[in-house]
């Protein structure tokens, strides 16, 4: 499942809700990690069986091997009852009395068994019984028993009702081109849901073949995870039987939408959506189709199924689903519009379509044993939206991106102390959501990621091949991987350092993240490179080790091409390396940063990378330039290097034109704007960063330009967003003009730009054009469009005007159910004035919002977002506010009994950090500002005197 999703996820916000809302105000490249930052870790467990508690775990006597599922619904009118009867094929491996299947609020269950191979058996009705903990039901007659090595169907006939919270088997609506209402029926079955469909044996490594018919009006359509059967009928669909799959890949769709369709290497591929978006179709269908080849080509395993459907849904909590041979999108995800989309959509598309079809081998073709080990597919899934992406299109550099996002949360979600291990044992629903994390894809994604590099691809390569032709229509866990790897190993004729399963397994079994401190000896040309485990708090020790892959480059050889690893840490606490490095070089281990691990230096080898930066910044590698300054503000922030060393580094920025760079240094200064913006001394920051930023923001301007190279409008919205920042004259009039000729004259404004102009010129916009950009979001119907309208309207700094737009999150018409839990972060986290409205309005309107599907596993909207008010709270107006909110709600319903624990927590850092790091931070840029302004009197003497002379 992409990572937009339910997304799965107890809310991981107290950790990186800084770090996203430092992308508020710029267009995000991956949506999808949007809610991944919801959740906050769970408290860490061993992957061991819970002690003294109930087994959440179906039963092992028997097990399915195929269904015959039958639904009938009347969707077309609205109505949510469907009526159903499935047929289970099972075999008892044990004997038993009772067989136990999972539901989920379904009903009227009539149920009878037979057995097969046995000459004029005879059906016995069942009675049941329900578990409603566990969702267990029970099958069993008096008297009746069922013996080892006996194969029988159970025949369930039961009633259910289409769910209005997109999961299940639910209820989606969306208006046509005429204002008319239509409806659709629609699945989200990942991780438990496919049980509100049909009893099954709902776990992943229950895997079964599936037959789905589905009677509906002759006026709507069936599409199914395979093609339609020769059998169906005007209003019957039946569809042919599926391969061995688990359960929750089981997907199907009641609908009245329309597709195009296309195919590559005899693979047939469709697009689906609802009408009037049939020319959005073509950019899904076409990178779909080049996805799939480079996917299957890299693994050189072909796709396991006839046909390849991808759908867009109106109504959809998760980002993307994965469900096999019909992968399922927020149609924001899927649609693309040449004239309206933006280059950040058109990636988005790309890169969560190659997660979803990266899906079809890791997670479908070879499931995962649990859900323990949901890293195991989704971890794949993440690095190959990247690979499969950088495969179709080079020319994208792709991976800048996912280091700036991907890699990037992993680091900072990580650096806990509590940080869980990949492998986290898990039983209950509730606790398989919390896996929906950072730890699961980014994390994942970026130690895969860094053993490709380390072992060569062609290694990895090889080994994932193995992986998947030994386990292919069976569930793995991460064993069967390492043994695949190794294999490869052997094969490649490749000499591995350690097992791979030591090695790998020291990165899956264990939570957190190792930093690695590197201390030069000047004198003789070596270095020692020490590993410990990196966490905020520069004091915290334990005695964690990890298999680490090394390589470096250095000035007189700075090629970063090669990432093998040419050393290793070999689950040891240090090593030295005896390079020859004389005095003057720098020296940079983990080129292009693929290893996962943070890399503290020297002083001196500080000032000899920054004055590198300063003359010939080409020379090192983009995202080693980026890592630099996402390190060095961790380490700054955490007392291990004095500010002056981050900021010295900076000053190089003027010369930068790459995106990953960039985007390092947006994060940094939009989270040290949210602690400084009230500062007296604020106009100096402003300065420091203008001075940073303002060449460069001239070269690449406030137009869109034909031609631009994929990254340049990604690195123009940064520098856009950094110039108005730091109050950059330019950049506020010619934004606000943009808006402007928009409102008064309807000038288009270029879609790369759209979010940046309507943020900008939001924050000092007269009503009319708050109006105007409100009313647009209301009547838009571009799903992408109004996610970023929700942004931009976020950063008004217009007391009425934000009243009136959160108030939207709870009025009956206008915003999707899915948009209305993502008004407030933008508001909240754009400034003082939008967290007090957003407070104010959570404190009279509490119990409304509280009330909103969340659409993050269950937790709820009300506590996520107190949670995150409490992130950007710096001062004690802000402080006495939100207490206040606190004390109304903390005895609700609607909140965890952590929830003044939490806040507490993230206010409490807020004050620390300010108190560590205030002084330093500003004591510095004002020396920067009278450096600057006695260098400028200084030149202006010396032309001064050159000018006088040169007249004599």
């Amino acid at each position: 499942m992409s990572r937009v999703q339910n997304g799965g996820m107890s809310v991981f916000l107290v950790l990186l809700l800084a770090i996203s809302a430092t992308q508020a105000a710029v267009v995000r490249q991956y949506p999808i990690l949007d809610s991944l930052q919801h959740l906050e870790n769970p408290m860490q467990r061993s992957v061991v069986p819970f002690a003294g508690e109930d087994n959440y775990r179906l039963p092992n006597d028997t097990i399915p091997s195929h269904y015959a599922v039958s639904l009938s619904t009347n969707v077309h009118t609205g109505d949510t009852v469907f009526n159903g009867t499935v047929a289970i094929t099972l075999s008892v491996l044990s004997t038993t009395t009772k067989i136990v299947v999972h539901a989920r609020q379904l009903e009227n269950f009539t149920a009878s068994i037979i057995q097969q191979g046995v000459t004029e058996a005879v059906a016995q009705e069942l009675t049941h019984e329900y578990e409603a903990e566990r969702e267990f039901l029970t099958f069993s007659k008096t008297g009746l028993t069922f013996p080892e090595d006996t194969t029988w169907i159970l025949t369930i006939n039961y009633q259910g009702h289409l769910r209005t919270d997109n999961g299940g088997f639910y209820l989606s609506t969306y208006t046509d081109e005429e204002g008319n209402t239509k409806y659709l029926a629609t699945t989200q079955f990942e991780s438990t849901d496919a049980r509100h469909a049909f009893p099954c044996y709902d776990e992943p490594s229950k895997r079964a073949e599936f037959t789905i018919t589905i009677k509906h009006d002759p006026s709507y359509n069936a599409i199914s995870n395979m093609p339609v059967d020769t059998s169906s009928t005007s209003g019957v669909t039946v569809f042919q039987k599926t391969v061995n799959m688990p359960s929750y890949l089981v997907a199907f769709i009641v609908s009245e939408f329309v597709f195009s369709e296309g195919e590559l290497n005899g693979l047939p591929q469709r697009v689906f959506s609802r009408k009037g978006t049939e020319h959005e179709q073509e950019w899904a269908l076409t990178t779909g189709m080049l996805v799939e080849k480079r996917l299957s080509g890299y693994f050189d395993v072909p796709f396991a199924l006839p046909k390849l459907d991808q759908a867009g849904i109106p109504d959809f909590a998760a980002g993307a689903m994965e469900n096999w041979g019909l992968a399922t999108y927020r149609e924001e995800y899927l649609l693309y519009n040449t004239e309206n989309s933006t280059t950040s959509t058109q990636t988005n598309i790309a890169t969560i379509e190659a997660h979803e079809d990266a899906h079809m081998w890791f997670g479908d073709l070879v499931a995962i044993e649990w859900w323990s080990f949901l890293w195991l597919k989704e971890g794949f899934a993440t690095l190959f939206e990247n690979l499969a992406v950088d495969l179709a299109y080079p020319e994208w550099d792709i991976f800048q991106t996912f280091h700036a996002v991907s890699y990037q949360s992993a680091l900072v979600n990580d650096a806990s102390a509590n940080a869980r291990p990949m492998s986290h044992f898990v039983q209950k629903p509730s606790e398989i959501a919390l896996l929906y994390d950072s730890v699961s894809y980014a994390k994942a994604g970026s130690v895969l990621d860094m053993w490709r590099h380390a072992l060569t691809n062609t290694v990895f390569q090889r080994g994932l091949h193995n992986y998947l032709v030994d386990n292919q229509f069976t569930a793995a866990n991460p064993s069967k991987l390492f043994e695949g790897i190794a294999k490869a190993a052997v094969e490649e004729n490749y000499e591995v350092k350690a097992t791979v399963a030591d090695m790998m397994g020291s990165w899956t079994n264990q939570g957190g993240v190792p930093l690695l401190t590197v201390t030069r000896n000047y004198e003789n040309g070596s270095f020692t490179v020490k590993q410990s485990v990196y966490t905020n708090d520069k004091d915290y020790t334990n005695d964690k080790l990890w298999y680490v892959p090394i390589n470096y480059a250095e000035s007189h050889n700075p090629d970063f091409r090669d990432t093998e690893a040419t050393h290793y840490l070999l689950n040891q606490s240090e090593i030295t390396i005896n390079s020859g490095l004389d005095q003057t070089s720098w020296l940079i281990l983990n080129k292009k940063s693929t290893g996962y691990y943070r890399v503290l230096y020297d002083t001196q080898n500080y000032q000899l990378i920054t004055s590198a930066l300063t003359t010939r910044p080409h020379k090192i590698d983009p995202r080693n330039r980026a890592q630099l300054i996402n390190d060095l503000y961790r380490f700054a922030t955490s007392g291990r290097v004095p500010y002056a060393t981050l900021l010295e580094l900076l000053t190089y920025l003027p010369q930068e034109n790459q995106y990953s760079p960039w985007s390092a240094t947006n994060t940094v200064i939009t989270l040290l704007n949210r602690y400084l913006s009230g500062d007296a001394d604020y106009d100096n920051f402003q300065f420091y960063v203008r001075e940073l930023v303002s060449l460069q923001f001239d070269k690449f301007g406030v137009n869109d330009n034909k031609g631009d190279h994929h990254l340049v409008p990604f690195t123009r919205n940064v520098l856009i967003n950094l110039a108005c920042l730091a109050g950059l004259e330019n950049c506020l009039t010619e934004t606000t003009a943009k808006l402007t000729a928009l409102v008064e004259n309807g000038t288009k404004i270029e879609p790369n730009l759209q979010s940046q102009v309507y943020c900008n010129g939001l924050k000092q916009a007269d009503d009319k054009t708050f109006d105007f950009v409100f009313n647009k979001l209301l009547n838009s119907t571009d799903q992408a469009e109004r996610r970023l309208l929700i942004s931009a309207l976020g950063c008004s700094q217009n007391t009425a005007q934000l009243e009136k737009f959160v108030s939207s999150s709870i009025e009956p018409e206008g915003l999707r159910d899915q948009e209305r839990i993502t008004v407030l972060s933008p508001v909240y986290s754009r400034g003082e004035v939008g967290l007090l409205v957003a407070i104010e309005f959570l404190q009279k309107n509490w119990e409304k919002y509280g009330q909103l599907n969340s659409g993050f596993g269950g937790v709820n909207p009300l506590y996520i977002d107190i949670v995150g008010i409490s992130v950007y709270t710096v001062n004690d107006k802000q402080k006495e506010a939100l207490q206040e909110l606190v004390d109304t709600v903390k005895n609700s319903e609607y909140v965890p009994s952590t929830l003044q624990a939490s806040v507490d927590s993230n206010v409490n850092a807020n004050y620390a950090w300010l108190a560590s790091n205030r002084d330093p931070l500003m004591t510095w840029v004002a020396g920067f500002r009278s450096g600057s302004s006695a260098l400028n009197a200084s030149i202006l003497a010396i032309l001064a005197c050159l000018l006088a002379a040169k007249l004599f």
